[in-house]
């Protein structure tokens, strides 16, 4: 039997890179996929059209597996509301929800606009939170119904957010906030059988197209195929002890996040100047911030 034989899934953002690959392997293991995707331009611009998404639908039809295309704007209310119904009016019900929708666009702080700050903060943070309220939502009311829920929430985080890389404030700071709200949301969602975790990608997709040159063998170790096979498997009833994590995945590696935790400390004091010298004694002894690469900075 595949792993994800008879589970519903919705995946955002599924019409290329990370979220076709896991449209993809989510069928190929079994489960039925509502493939959800404006088609719009990488910046959120751009007509928006149906056509990428079915033509990913289009390929798990052809090798067997069950998928619809959904072209709901999923940063809205109703949009992500649309879109879980769509999942369970289609296929009777919903296991799995992949916020993995988001857009770029990169400027130093400096010459950021007000536009460009407010359209990725809505595209990534509240493009997670909508379409997670309203599953969360919906597995609530199942377990009320004395039902057993194994539901999944996989949120899309990355190395920007939770190390930061200069030219992204915007995409940065939504990222750090999914992975907060991945932890908050899994103590929450825990009473009704409910995992939330976070990927923290690190893959060539038409996001990252153009902003270094690789090699050969770089490119193909950052195909998004890589990052997959953890969705998958965080997404199935095997992972129902896993839950609040942020993993790292591509580029040759999966690794186990760690997050923010105290670190040196001493007693309060009331005085600036020894305050001052405190702290940076405990700069001193603590580890520096880590690089893109998630290792100490030199």
């Amino acid at each position: 039997m595949a792993r994800l034989d008879g589970r519903v899934a919705v995946v955002t953002g599924a019409a290329s890179g990370i979220g076709r690959a896991s449209s993809l392997l989510f069928a190929s293991e079994g489960a039925k996929v509502v493939v959800n995707d404006l088609g719009a331009d990488m910046d959120g611009t751009g007509e928006r059209t149906s056509g990428p998404a079915q033509e990913v639908v289009d390929e798990i039809v052809a090798a067997g597996g069950e998928a619809i295309a959904n072209g709901d704007d999923i940063s809205t209310w109703d949009g992500a509301e649309k879109l879980v119904n769509q999942a369970i009016e289609t296929f009777g019900k919903l296991d799995v929800l992949i916020n993995n929708a988001g857009i770029l666009r990169d400027r130093m702080l400096t010459n950021m606009t007000e536009a460009e700050w407010d359209a990725v903060i809505q595209v990534h943070l509240k493009g997670t939170f909508a379409p997670a309220r309203h599953a969360a939502a919906y597995w609530r009311e199942q377990s009320k119904a004395g039902e057993e829920v194994s539901g999944r929430i996989i949120n899309t985080s990355s190395p920007s957010g939770i190390y930061g890389n200069v030219g992204q404030t915007n995409y940065g700071a939504a990222k750090a906030g999914i992975a907060a709200f991945t932890i908050i949301a899994a103590r929450e969602l825990r009473r009704y059988g409910v995992t939330v975790n976070a990927i923290s990608p690190s893959a060539q997709t038409r996001m990252t197209e153009g902003l270094r040159e690789l090699t050969d063998e770089q490119r193909a170790a950052r195909d998004p195929r890589w990052v997959s096979p953890t969705v998958v498997y965080l997404a199935s009833e095997e992972a129902q002890d896993i839950t609040g994590r942020v993993i790292q995945a591509g580029f040759g590696r999966i690794a186990v996040c760690e997050g923010w935790r105290r670190g040196a400390e001493v007693a309060q004091v009331a005085d600036p100047a020894t305050a001052g010298t405190h702290v940076r004694e405990m700069i001193a002894k603590v580890r520096k911030n880590s690089g893109m690469d998630g290792l100490e900075l030199d």
